[in-house]
C-alpha cells in the first residue's frame, strides 16, 4: 500500500518557529515532523511513499533523498504552483491503483494504521476520514457521523458565511464567532455539537484519486472531493483516541515539542495498551440535578473542565461511563440524551478539554413508569455496578484496566470500579457517596473532579 503526504505548506502561522524551511522540516526535539510520519509508516509496513512539494521543495529531496537511508521508496511531485490539498492526485492517479493513505505533512501523530486501514475497508466506503476529539473544536472542521460511522455533515473551520468577504477575524472575536457557527450547523437544533474532528488522514480509494480534476485552479480535498461524495452515503470516519496534532500555531509547537519529549505521542498509539480515568457524569463532571432530561439543565461543575484537560495532557484517556435511566423510563429520548452530551462535550471544548470517549447504559429493570419504554425494561450487564460499560470501553481502546480509574460520587461507582479491576476515587460532589447502596472503600477520596486527578496524577 502507498502513501501520499502533502508536504508543500508554508506554515505562515508558525514563522516565528521558523521561516526559512517548508513547514514539514519544522524539527521537534532535533528531527523534521515529516521523518516522524515516516517512522510511523515503516512500523505499520507501509514503505512506498510519494511526497508532494512545493515551497523549498530542494530541502525535502536534499534530506530524504530516495528514501533508502530511512528503510523506504520515497518519490516525488514538485508543484511549480500550487495546487490546493487535492489537485496533485489528478496526477498521480496513475500510480494509485489501490487503497492509499493520504497525510497533511504538518502533522506530528502515532498512530495504529493497520487498525484505520481493517476499518476503511471493512466499510467499503470511498473515502475514510480520521477523526478525534481535540482542544480546539471552535477552530476546527466538526464531522458528523450517524451510529455506525457515516459521514452526515461537514462543518467548515470558518467564522460565518461572510468570513472570506470581510476578511481576517480579529484573534479577540475568533473564538465566540467560530463557535456561534458551528454549534449552528453541527446540531440541526441549533445548539450543541460531539467534539467529533477532521485530524487530515484519510483512507481512500484510487477511483477517488482518479476522479480529481485537471486543477485549472486549486481543487480543495474536504470542499471540492469529499462533501459532494457525503450525500450519497461514501464517506466515513474512523474515530480514535490517538495523538494527531497539526503544528499551525507556535503555541501548538510547544505542545507538540512537550508530547514527544514525555513519550506521550508514542504512548497513545493504540497498538500499545492505554492507561484510562474512567469518570461517572451528574455529580463528577456535571452538577448533580436528579435525573437530567433536557440539555438545557446540564450545567459543568466548577474545575471539571480545567481537570479533564490536565487529564488531556497526561498518559490517560478520559472517558465517561454513565447510568441514564430516564431512556428506559420513557423521560429522555435517545435524541435528546444525544443533546445533552452534545452540550457537555461543547462546553468542555469551549474551555479546551475534550473527552475521549462516552458509554452509557440507557437501561433499568424496575416497571411502571408511565411512558417507559418496554424493549430496554431488563437487568443488563451494563448498568453499573456491572462492569459492562467498561469492558466495552477496554476492548475498543485497549485500555489496560489493571493501571486505570475510576472516579465517581457514588458508591456503585466505586463498586463498579472494582468489578472491573480498577483503582477507584470517591469525590465528594453530587451524591459524595450517600447513596449508601454498597460498602466498597475507594483506594482515595477527593473534595472533587479537580483533586481527583491531582492525586492520580501524582500516583
Amino acid at each position: 500500500m502507498k502513501a501520499v503526504i502533502m508536504a508543500g505548506g508554508h506554515g505562515t502561522r508558525i514563522r516565528s518557529v521558523a521561516s526559512d524551511i517548508p513547514k514539514p522540516m519544522i524539527p521537534v526535539l532535533g528531527k523534521p515532523v515529516l521523518q516522524y510520519q515516516l517512522e510511523c509508516l515503516k512500523e505499520n509496513g507501509i514503505t512506498d511513499v510519494i511526497l508532494v512539494t512545493g515551497y523549498l521543495a530542494e530541502s525535502i529531496r536534499e534530506y530524504f533523498g530516495d528514501g533508502s537511508d530511512f528503510g523506504m521508496s520515497i518519490s516525488y511531485f514538485n508543484e511549480d504552483k500550487p495546487m490546493g490539498t487535492a489537485g496533485a492526485l489528478h496526477y498521480l492517479s496513475g500510480e494509485l491503483e489501490e487503497d492509499f493513505l493520504l497525510l497533511m505533512g504538518d502533522l506530528m501523530l502515532s498512530v495504529d494504521f493497520t487498525r484505520f486501514m481493517a476499518f476503511h475497508k471493512n466499510t467499503g466506503a470511498d473515502v475514510t476520514l480520521f477523526v478525534h476529539p481535540n482542544s480546539h473544536p471552535y477552530d476546527s472542521d466538526i464531522i458528523v457521523t450517524d451510529t455506525v460511522g457515516r459521514t452526515e455533515e461537514y462543518i467548515e473551520d470558518r467564522c460565518g458565511p461572510d468570513a472570506a468577504a470581510s476578511g481576517p477575524v480579529p484573534q479577540e472575536d475568533r473564538r465566540s464567532r467560530v463557535m456561534e457557527v458551528i454549534s449552528k450547523k453541527a446540531d440541526r437544533s441549533g445548539l450543541w455539537y460531539h467534539n467529533c474532528v477532521n485530524a487530515g488522514i484519510y483512507a481512500m480509494k484510487a477511483q477517488t484519486a482518479a476522479s480529481v480534476p485537471e486543477p485549472v485552479e486549486k481543487i480543495d480535498l474536504d470542499k471540492d472531493i469529499i462533501r459532494p461524495l457525503i450525500a450519497d452515503g461514501k464517506v466515513c470516519a474512523y474515530q480514535s483516541t490517538e495523538y494527531v496534532k497539526d503544528m499551525g500555531t507556535p503555541e501548538r509547537y510547544e505542545e507538540v515539542t512537550e508530547a514527544v519529549r514525555s513519550g506521550l505521542v508514542r504512548q497513545r498509539n493504540l497498538s500499545r495498551p492505554q492507561q484510562c480515568i474512567f469518570l461517572d457524569r451528574d455529580g463528577t463532571v456535571n452538577a448533580e440535578r436528579g435525573f437530567i432530561r433536557r440539555a438545557e439543565d446540564l450545567e459543568l461543575l466548577p474545575g471539571a473542565a480545567e481537570a479533564i484537560r490536565r487529564i488531556n495532557a497526561s498518559r490517560y484517556l478520559a472517558v465517561i461511563v454513565t447510568n441514564q435511566p430516564v431512556v428506559a423510563r420513557g423521560e429522555c429520548s435517545f435524541l435528546e440524551l444525544d443533546r445533552i452530551h452534545k452540550k457537555m462535550e461543547t462546553l468542555l471544548g469551549a474551555e479546551g478539554a475534550y473527552i475521549d470517549a462516552l458509554l452509557y447504559c440507557p437501561h433499568h429493570q424496575d416497571r411502571g413508569f408511565e411512558g417507559e419504554v418496554p424493549e430496554l425494561k431488563f437487568r443488563c450487564s451494563c448498568r453499573k455496578p456491572a462492569a459492562g460499560l467498561i469492558d466495552k470501553a477496554a476492548d475498543l481502546l485497549h485500555i489496560d484496566k489493571t493501571s486505570s480509574w475510576m472516579v465517581g460520587d457514588m458508591t456503585q461507582d466505586i463498586r463498579c470500579g472494582h468489578n472491573a479491576g480498577l483503582k477507584t476515587v470517591l469525590v465528594k460532589t453530587g451524591m459524595g457517596g450517600a447513596d449508601g447502596k454498597y460498602d466498597d472503600v475507594p483506594e482515595l477520596t477527593a473534595s472533587c473532579l479537580s483533586e481527583a486527578v491531582d492525586m492520580i496524577l501524582k500516583r
